[in-house]
């Protein structure tokens, strides 16, 4: 006879990020907890990032795993919550109840049997405060029983319909009133995971043909862009290490070839960069892809982050890649402290921004962020595009963008920068995509094929000084 507790043990366990993993089984009760401080942390203004740093190592993969999930329904359980326990329980147990209602969210595709997540929800309720065992039992076991009545309840609420703040919605309503409903559907689908081929090294057919042999699959895109059939862990990948590939989307990889329009014409247009061309990175960090600029081309490159910490991941970044430039902490907006004087041929702002485009890769960003956001980042991009524009030479090209689908952020910040400079316009004979959403239809046929390997939101805008 099989031994039910037995049996319930077994379906407890989850192999961290996926199960080609060698890390070791981990009980979902304990996951379930670190999970739970993660959205706890969210919800009090921290990033998801910032909480996964501080969970054990060897949970830390099986828990990024449910929070993401968590935080793409968290709006539905939040929902859920209000109508089972209108009483807000304390922080830690709301954490708590808020990740199992999200895994049992039905049209979430829970990831777990019901009774499984249960009695797992109960043990690491237990775990948190004695007397809180009970009442999240009683919470979970009615949701199930009433599920199609809380269901139908909650959803009368748009953010447990969409799983964003009712301001976000709003905005991307505004913005783009066909499109918006897309948009937040599309953030809560999982990214697929995109590699650069280090261009130095090898192109996407022979890194495919690497790929294959250690028994992973995916498609090529472009010469150098693949999509993996199914994410796996950054250490399986062949050479990653070696420095002969790297992880990035495809979105983002538009970036280097839009500046640099290499040879070959992907990109459409005759201009190119002079030889060992002075090329700005204005706000480099992490790194990829002033790293992506490297691999393409041999430049004079300045990569410049203001925070010294996050800069130290470019050096990182290039020492994997063998890759080699100058880097500097310093404010771009405040060229007097840094530039020598003499004239970039080209400049790539990668400005910061709201990231409402790549909420499918962070999640979490949906809840952090408050409606005034917009409007002080725009302001800081205003500052940076005009402070930076002095500092490319007549005939050079600076490519603006952001990871951002608000338009305040794009075409309007783009808009009100032409105004202000006579000398600054649109390049020509290049594109200049203009906001590229998540969606499988928006790329423009002028693109190189990458912007079609289901690239997250962002704008681009090449403009040339004359």
């Amino acid at each position: 006879m099989r031994d039910p507790r037995g049996q319930a043990v077994h379906d407890t366990r989850l192999r961290a990020v996926n199960t080609r993993s060698a890390a070791p089984s981990l009980p979902l009760a304990r996951l379930l907890g670190h999970a739970a401080d993660a959205v706890q942390a969210v919800r009090s203004g921290h990033s998801l990032t910032e909480a996964l740093g501080r969970v054990p190592a060897d949970a830390r993969p099986g828990a990024q795993a449910l929070g993401f999930h968590v935080l793409r329904w968290l709006g539905s359980a939040l929902g859920a919550r209000s109508i089972l326990a209108p009483k807000t329980p304390p922080p830690a147990v709301d954490a708590l109840l808020l990740t199992s209602l999200a895994l049992l969210w039905p049209r979430g595709a829970p990831p777990y049997p019901a009774h499984t997540l249960v009695d797992q929800a109960v043990t690491a309720a237990r775990q948190r405060d004695r007397r809180s065992g009970s009442f999240v039992n009683a919470v979970l076991r009615r949701f199930l029983r009433e599920a199609d009545a809380v269901v139908a309840e909650a959803e009368r609420d748009p953010v447990a319909v969409h799983n964003h703040p009712a301001w976000w919605a709003e905005r991307l309503a505004r913005d783009w009133p066909h499109e918006w409903p897309a948009l937040l559907a599309a953030n809560n689908r999982r990214p697929p995971m995109t590699l650069r081929v280090n261009a130095r090294r090898a192109d996407a057919a022979g890194y495919l043909e690497r790929l294959r042999a250690a028994g992973l699959d995916g498609e090529a895109f472009a010469p150098h862009t693949v999509v993996l059939a199914a994410p796996c862990p950054v250490g399986m990948l062949p050479g990653f290490a070696e420095g002969d590939v790297s992880v990035q989307d495809a979105g983002a990889q538009l970036a280097a070839w839009l500046l640099l329009n290499p040879a070959g014409g992907e990109t459409g247009g005759a201009w190119r960069l002079p030889a060992r061309a002075r090329v700005l990175d204005a706000c480099a960090a992490p790194g990829g892809k002033t790293a992506h600029l490297l691999e393409l081309a041999d430049l004079d490159l300045l990569a410049l982050d203001s925070d010294p910490r996050r800069l130290a991941r470019v050096d990182d970044t290039l020492r994997r890649l063998g890759l080699a430039c100058r880097t500097q902490a310093a404010d771009a907006s405040a060229p007097d402290a840094w530039w020598d004087g003499r004239p970039f041929d080209a400049i790539l702002l990668d400005a910061p921004c709201t990231a409402s485009g790549i909420v499918r890769r962070h999640p979490d960003v949906r809840w952090l962020r408050r409606p005034g956001d917009i409007a002080a980042l725009a302001r800081t991009q205003a500052t940076l595009l005009d402070a930076l524009w002095p500092t490319l030479k007549p005939g050079g090209r600076l490519l603006y963008c952001t990871c951002s689908v608000f338009k305040a952020e794009g075409s309007h910040q783009i808009d009100a920068f032409l105004q202000r400079r006579s000398d600054a316009g649109i390049a020509e004979a290049s594109p200049s995509p203009g906001h590229l959403l998540p969606l499988p239809d928006n790329p423009p046929q002028a693109l190189p094929p990458a912007a079609r390997a289901s690239p997250d939101g962002f704008h681009y805008a090449l403009l040339q000084k004359t």
